[in-house]
């Protein structure tokens, strides 16, 4: 009987020993403390966006011809009808002097023939008068009459041959223009296309030429960014943004919707999207940017500040978070979500102020039954 009882307590005791050392080891988990705080509602870009500037024109002339003057270089800082590139045009400046002068004659003319009209004019009246005292005779007085008249009728066709000899002088002007090349609005040369006796060609309809001189605002721009058509129908122009570019990456530029494009933008093997351009707010003094930079936008659709909240990285299945049970074993718990974005989601139910949810998931282990210890918390 001994013998028997001895052997039944090796045999638990061996048991017992086994399930100690084949039993799975508690997991080490560290966990994040729900809290309350700010919670945003936000889109991004889907692909790169870009800082342009508010204006921008490739300056090209109407006509071809030498160039004969070129009176900015690239980077140069020009104001608006300022003279940037000239044709050579001595023969159009000729048309126009042939015109200025015809228009001279056509003055003078118009002087002599009115003067002598108002002469004649006078002179009919004189008569006139006399005719009636039957000092002269009523013959004399129609024939100085007529005169007067015909010499009345050619001095408005002086005056009308002088209005269009103005209207010459102003399309001669306007071919002479057209060699002429001037910044329509203030802003930097960025690049000049051409050289002085180089020939310059304007764009034919239809055909893309390199332009004469890209014209662009230097301090004053705008972001301009691809978002995804899902997400288009929640964006209105005056929202929050926050830009980020890649040149300054430590900052963050905060900014406004000024335009949602009125159409979605479909390119082949691409996501539909829509253009958005946010407007920049006071820029510090030491950022210059530059158009053609790359940028990214955040936009804000809603916010809530205070509200009770947890990483969006620990939300597991789309609604499920994991926890520490009193037992020791991790647990799935059921949360209902509000606002959130890449960072934070609002907790509407199933979570409670301080309390605290496993903040490595993905870790070795670390899923659902699995017995589980704390090490060092993720909020330390």
């Amino acid at each position: 009987m001994k013998k028997w009882l001895v052997t039944l307590l090796i045999a638990v005791g061996l048991a017992a020993l086994f399930y100690y050392w084949s039993r799975p080891q508690p997991v080490t988990v560290t966990v994040t403390t729900v809290e309350r705080g700010l919670v945003e509602r936000t889109v991004a870009n889907t692909r790169a966006g870009t800082v342009k500037a508010c204006q921008r024109s490739r300056l090209a002339l109407s006509i071809g011809g030498r160039i004969d003057q070129l009176l900015v270089k690239e980077g140069d800082q020009v104001k608006a009808g300022q003279l940037l590139m000239v044709l050579w045009n001595k023969d159009r400046e000729a048309q126009l002097d042939v015109a200025r002068a015809s228009q001279l004659s056509a003055q003078r003319e118009r002087q002599s023939t009115c003067i002598a009209a108002q002469s004649d004019l006078r002179e009919a009246k004189r008569l006139t008068n006399l005719a009636s005292k039957n000092l002269v005779s009523a013959e004399s007085a129609d024939v100085a009459a007529s005169r007067a008249q015909a010499s009345s009728a050619s001095c408005e066709a002086a005056k009308a041959r002088e209005v269009q000899a103005a209207a010459t002088v102003s399309a001669a002007a306007a071919v002479l223009e057209q060699t002429y090349l001037r910044a329509p609005f203030d802003g930097a040369v960025a690049e000049v296309t051409g050289e002085v006796g180089e020939y310059a060609t304007p764009s034919p309809p239809g055909v893309m030429t390199p332009p004469a001189i890209d014209l662009l605002t230097d301090g004053c721009h705008y972001i301009s960014a691809p978002i995804d058509e899902v997400d288009a129908s929640d964006i209105a122009v005056g929202m929050p943004v926050r830009v980020t570019l890649d040149a300054f990456r430590d900052k963050i530029f905060p900014a406004r919707v000024r335009r949602i494009s009125p159409y979605i933008l479909d390119v082949e093997k691409q996501a539909r999207t829509v253009e958005v351009e946010a407007e920049l707010d006071t820029l510090p003094e030491a950022v210059h940017l530059l158009a053609g930079y790359s940028a990214d936008m955040e936009i804000i659709l809603a916010s809530g500040d205070g509200a009770l909240r947890i990483p969006s990285e620990l939300i597991v299945d789309d609604g499920f978070v994991l926890v520490l049970d009193d037992d020791g074993y991790l647990r799935r718990r059921a949360i209902r979500k509000g606002l959130g974005n890449w960072r934070y989601t609002e907790v509407l139910e199933g979570l409670a102020e301080g309390e605290q949810i496993v903040s490595n998931i993905g870790s070795a282990g670390v899923e659902v039954g699995a017995p589980a210890k704390i090490g060092q918390n993720a909020d330390d």
